[in-house]
């Protein structure tokens, strides 16, 4: 199997040189990320997200933004304190660390559509332009520093 049918998600079947019945699979499952403990460390900085029960999250968001006094998303860079590394992304499906739009503090919601505006799928990066769409919005992320793997 090549790196183009990995990417394109296409299986084959190789010969591991024994037979049928001594073939297996197995699924390994492991990571730096979250470790604090050990030689290599990528600690978990923050999660991330912002539930949006049935609305457009764009709009609610610029409304807030508006009626906080903010003129543009990245008005909102002086107002709080970000991390001034890039840290590595990766998605999370627990309620911690969750924001909600109706009831949760403005402030923590606009800090955390600050951050979420910064991230990729796979990167926060505080020198990229505030880019606030639904896709991104929606995103729960949890964010590692990436300074230790590298100690």
């Amino acid at each position: 199997m090549t790196p183009l049918d990995i990417a394109h998600g296409i299986n084959r079947i190789a010969n591991t040189g024994g037979p049928m019945s001594r073939t297996r699979r197995e699924v390994i499952s492991s990571t730096l990320l979250g470790n604090e403990e050990r030689a290599i460390r990528c600690p978990r900085i923050v999660r991330l997200g912002i539930e949006f029960p049935n609305a457009d999250p764009v709009d609610l968001l610029t409304q807030m933004l508006a009626e906080e006094g903010f003129a543009s998303p990245e008005d909102l860079r002086d107002e709080f304190e970000i991390p001034g590394q890039r840290l590595i992304a990766r998605p999370h499906t627990r309620n911690r660390g969750v924001v909600d739009i109706f009831y949760d503090a403005r402030r923590d919601i606009l800090w955390q559509a600050l951050m979420l505006g910064l991230c990729s799928a796979q990167l926060y990066d505080p020198a990229r332009p505030v880019l606030w769409t639904q896709t991104a919005l929606k995103r729960r992320l949890e964010l590692f520093d990436p300074a230790g793997f590298y100690a």
